[in-house]
């Protein structure tokens, strides 16, 4: 039991480590968000999805060592959890708090980054408000108003003003 504790720390540690990465990423990205580096952006995504698929894979050795946790205490283990583990260690108390404080150490570092994630998509949110704007405002650049002339059956024409270039025939 004592070696799968150790293995469930450390991998616990790793997925707190690679959460940390993933926060300096998200910092990084929320720099290039701000100062609109859209190649730039794209090759942090890149690793961003890296660092995901090797969380993944410590996802499932972590949910592979919480069964072979549960067996060796004799519960079933489908449906457990790391706190579940921790409550039924009450018997190994230097166990349960070393796997308590990993724990607590991974809740709130993906917590933290969580949060920079969420500040982000803010961000990029307010990025396609001000693209939006912008094109708006150039097509309106683009188009003339319309005149006020009507044929004889009282239709508005539609006709549109000159496009802003001095016309030297009138």
């Amino acid at each position: 039991m004592a070696s799968l504790v150790e293995e469930l720390l450390n991998d616990l540690e790793e997925e707190r480590r690679v959460y940390e990465d993933l926060l300096a990423l998200s910092d990084e990205k929320k720099r290039l968000i701000i100062q609109g580096q859209a190649e730039d952006l794209e090759a942090l995504t890149a690793r961003e999805e890296q660092f995901g698929s090797a969380l993944k894979g410590l996802e499932n050795r972590r949910v592979s060592l919480l069964r072979d946790m549960a067996v060796v205490l004799g519960h079933d283990g489908e449906n457990i959890t790391v706190t579940g583990i921790i409550e039924l260690m009450g018997s190994q108390p230097k166990e349960q708090s070393a796997l308590t404080q990993a724990r607590d150490l991974l809740v709130e570092t993906a917590s933290r980054l969580q949060m920079a994630n969420q500040q982000n998509y803010i961000l990029l949110q307010q990025a396609l408000e001000m693209v939006e704007f912008d094109l708006t405002l150039f097509k309106s650049l683009k188009q003339a108003p319309e005149t006020a002339n009507y044929n004889k059956d009282a239709y508005n024409t539609g006709s549109l003003l000159g496009g802003g270039s001095f016309d030297t025939s009138q």
